[in-house]
């Protein structure tokens, strides 16, 4: 056995010595927000562990009903939904839920309330479990600023005002991405251990990249300037080269490659879609955030992503998300399109 090596990996960052850091560095701290993101780490290490076995464990198969998106919800779905919820009451330091599967706001009862009120997408990209294809769960959290009863106005603000977000993707490895808003972070699951390890400190999106991420199949139903970024992606009259297309259809799968190789990821209104397809709080919001606190910039084809603010929990919005270079492209076209 190698003993010096063992040793060494007793010295590995782990996502819970990474947090106790960042919150010695405010003495007023009192650790709800440690205990909080524990029970998050908590509940996507499960998560993990399920989608693993869900093949053998017959969870695939549709749960018969379906949620509030008129999605037929699987297994899995329904199963990732009631632990984060458990995870999160059970942390006792929140106070309103917001899941992409559950029609309406969830408020913790008093005796387990927090300062913290979290939206999440308990599984994202669901319908590709079957081809084996990444999945993942996506978060954001806001601070309850009063201490009256909490309402769905607590949750309904501009993504600005989020303290942290993040996202867990279930795919060849198990990696949980996170900023506080002093940076992003990757941590990656190591299975031996049953820990995530600090894998990719301060994460830098490249300023400009060579991959759109787009769903071709609606172009005929795109506005204008959609229709002519993805062409100059295609065909550029520049003389510089020609993008590569990557499109998983699972939003933290195309978000992790962006964040990490750079480019752009497009998901416009169109036609069928007026209002654009992802939901705001807990799809738009964390992934833009993250965007932002890596270096890129997202953009709804009208304003800054993170400066929309919600009327309704489950509101869908446009989104252009990626390196600030490309995402500077697409805000011109825009801003061109509103001149004429």
């Amino acid at each position: 056995m190698d003993h010096a090596a063992d040793a060494h990996r007793t010295d590995l960052m782990t996502i819970t010595r990474f947090v106790l850091n960042e919150q010695s560095k405010y003495p007023e701290s009192r650790g709800d927000f440690t205990i909080l993101l524990s029970h998050i780490v908590l509940g996507c290490k499960f998560v993990c562990s399920a989608v693993n076995k869900a093949g053998l464990a017959k969870l695939i198969g549709l749960a018969g009903e379906t949620n509030i998106q008129g999605e037929e919800q699987k297994k899995l779905d329904v199963l990732s939904n009631d632990v984060f919820v458990n995870a999160l009451v059970s942390s006792g330091r929140t106070s309103v839920l917001v899941s992409e599967e559950d029609e309406e706001a969830t408020f913790v009862e008093p005796s387990h309330r927090g300062k913290y009120c979290v939206v999440f997408d308990p599984l994202d990209g669901s319908s590709n479990i079957d081809c084996g294809v990444s999945i993942g769960t996506i978060f954001g959290i806001y601070t309850l600023d009063h201490t009256d009863e909490p309402t769905t106005e607590d949750v309904l603000k501009p993504g600005n005002e989020m303290v942290a977000a993040g996202y867990c993707m279930y795919g060849s490895s198990c990696m949980l991405v996170l900023s506080t808003g002093t940076g992003v972070h990757g941590f990656t699951l190591d299975p031996s251990l049953g820990e995530f390890i600090l894998t990719h400190p301060d994460i830098k999106i490249p300023k400009k990249g060579n991959i759109y991420s787009v769903n071709e199949g609606n172009a005929q139903n795109w506005d204008g300037p959609t229709t002519k970024y993805v062409e100059k992606c295609k065909f550029p009259k520049d003389g510089s080269p020609a993008k590569s297309l990557r499109y998983v259809g699972s939003m933290v799968a195309d978000v992790h490659r962006t964040l990490l190789y750079g480019g752009i990821f497009l998901y416009p209104a169109d036609k069928k879609s007026p209002n654009g397809k992802l939901r705001v709080l807990y799809e738009v919001f964390p992934m833009s955030f993250l965007m932002e606190q890596a270096g890129g910039q997202a953009f709804t084809g009208q304003k800054r992503a993170l400066d929309l603010v919600p009327e309704k929990i489950h509101e869908r919005s446009p989104i252009f998300l990626g390196s600030y270079d490309d995402v500077e492209e697409i805000k011109a076209l825009y801003a061109e399109d509103e001149k004429n």
